[in-house]
């Protein structure tokens, strides 16, 4: 299976995504989609440079979709893993406004709680491509 290896850094974002993963459809289809029960809220990664067009390439790509109700956005899923293998999945909302350089991880489990990360903290995501 192809992969991508991204890095970025840990960041705090608005709390949005909270909201957005505690949706019941949401979590549905993140479970039957992807294997696992999303935990609240997303890791936020503000991404390396080299990487920052990189949610433009997954726009591209097939990816696993996420069906939204009325009144909210579509989103895009690629499953992946993070640092000593936690499964995960990478959330590219279909939001006009969204900004470049960007990336958010959903998972079963508090990721900045599991590694004990804070803002300014580098880390590598392996993104699965096939």
């Amino acid at each position: 299976m192809k992969s991508l290896h991204v890095k970025g850094k840990v960041f705090s974002g608005k709390g949005e995504a909270t909201k957005f993963t505690e949706l019941p459809w949401v979590k549905r289809q993140i479970t039957e989609k992807l294997g696992f029960t999303p935990r609240s809220g997303t890791l936020n990664i503000k991404l390396s440079e080299e990487y920052f067009n990189l949610k433009n390439v997954l726009k591209r790509m097939k990816g696993i979709e996420i069906t939204p109700t009325t009144g909210f956005c579509r989103g895009k899923c690629f499953r992946a893993s993070l640092m000593d293998g936690v499964e995960c999945a990478i959330v590219i909302p279909e939001v006009a406004d969204y900004p470049e350089g960007f990336m958010e991880i959903m998972a079963s489990v508090n990721l900045r709680e599991k590694f004990h990360l804070k803002d300014g903290d580098a880390i590598e995501v392996k993104i699965l491509l096939g």
